[in-house]
């Protein structure tokens, strides 16, 4: 007789086979209104380690850049906090920019709105981002 299992049990068993005996648990989609059963989580949660999937701002349609960030930002405390972490967590940061040009006004908003130390970070410029945002951010968080 063959056994089948919902995606989401065999998703959850691989996974735990990578980690071992790490608690593993989602950063539930429900943070910033995704629905479980989406195409990717807005964090997961291994061991004491938070990923932050990639993260817009709300409303991006004909803001700019600094609204963005400030935005962007806002969001991936959403997604960090729900998940039982705090901002200063935060160990690392990537930020996909469609223009280098904005650089600058991004700059100054994270400077204000991430905490000291600052996490390390890459900014990289990308031709496009989902729903015509100007910029996104990925985080990871570590519970020390």
């Amino acid at each position: 007789m063959k056994t089948t299992h919902p995606p989401q049990i065999l998703r959850a068993l691989l996974v735990i086979g990578f980690v071992g005996t790490t608690a593993v648990a989602l950063a539930q989609n429900k943070a910033v209104g995704f629905t479980p059963g989406e195409n990717y989580s807005d964090g997961y949660i291994a061991g004491n380690t938070l990923y932050v999937a990639g993260q817009q701002g709300a409303n991006i349609k004909d803001t700019d850049i600094t609204e963005q960030t400030t935005s962007a930002i806002a969001t991936v405390k959403t997604v960090v906090e729900h998940a039982g972490f705090r901002m200063a967590d935060i160990v690392s940061v990537t930020i996909y920019v469609t223009s280098l040009d904005d650089v600058p006004a991004m700059n100054a908003v994270y400077k204000k709105l991430l905490p000291d130390p600052k996490p390390a970070r890459a900014t990289v410029q990308v031709a496009g981002l989902i729903g015509g945002a100007k910029i996104e951010m990925t985080a990871i968080a570590v519970k020390h």
